[in-house]
């Protein structure tokens, strides 16, 4: 019986411990987790400069102006390579891209073909020189963007008349032609400050017409000439943009 009563004394005595053992234990220390890590934005915005290069052709018709009347001379396509660079400034507002971009470049568009109002005669027709003026509107998915563009153009041009056997020159015309231009471009983002893009645009350069006067007998009855012009150009460019990605975007509690 004392026995007994002694185990049950004991038991009572060390539930009645336990909870104030429990309680002298150090509370377990709360950690709040980190924020999630979200990938950095591409920001298109800022003044950029770069280089391009590629293909461009000419498509040019020449028509004899007589007081007859208009007489064709011909049209043909010349192509040749482009080189120059462009400088611009984009700004973005949300998947939006806005821009003004200038580009120059160096043209060497040439042919060279008989005359049809004359075959002792024959025309060469070059442009050395493009310069584009334009806005742009594009649509970015992060490091990718989409656009058009639109705007002015000016072509430098020069127009040589000569003799077909001889290769004698008899005439020649130079002139600068103003127009307008579209076109579309894709581009990269593949660091945060340069990118690499191709690029498609079309000039219409409508005509233009080049007053002469010279002793040979053939162009004796020719008041003056007239050229059409439109050109295609496609292009890859390389970008270096001043500034660099957007602030990285974390969810806040």
């Amino acid at each position: 019986m004392k026995k007994l009563l002694v185990v049950t004394i004991g038991a009572m005595a060390l539930s009645a411990s336990a909870p104030a053992s429990a309680a002298d234990l150090a509370a377990r220390p709360y950690t709040k987790a980190p924020p999630p890590m979200v990938a950095p934005i591409y920001d298109w915005t800022g003044f950029y400069i770069g280089a391009n290069g590629g293909w461009g052709q000419s498509n040019n018709c020449v028509d004899f102006i007589t007081a007859a009347g208009t007489v064709a001379s011909g049209c043909r396509d010349r192509s040749g390579g482009v080189f120059g660079g462009q400088i611009g400034y984009r700004w973005q507002a949300n998947q939006f891209v806005f821009g003004l971009e200038a580009q120059g470049d160096w043209a060497d568009l040439s042919n060279t073909r008989v005359s049809l109002f004359d075959p002792t005669l024959s025309t060469r027709v070059k442009t050395d020189g493009i310069g584009l003026f334009t806005g742009q509107l594009g649509w970015a998915w992060n490091a990718t963007l989409l656009y058009v563009k639109g705007g002015a153009a000016v072509t430098s041009n020069r127009l040589d008349i000569f003799d077909t056997f001889t290769g004698l020159g008899l005439v020649s015309a130079s002139n600068t032609r103003w127009g307008g231009t579209v076109g579309v471009g894709l581009e990269y983002g593949f660091t945060p400050n340069w990118s690499v893009g191709v690029e498609y645009d079309h000039l219409f350069m409508g005509h233009s017409n080049n007053s002469f006067s010279v002793a040979d007998p053939r162009l004796a009855a020719v008041l003056n000439d007239r050229i059409s012009q439109d050109v295609d150009m496609v292009t890859v460019r390389f970008n270096y943009r001043f500034g660099g990605y957007g602030a990285p975007v974390a969810a806040r509690y």
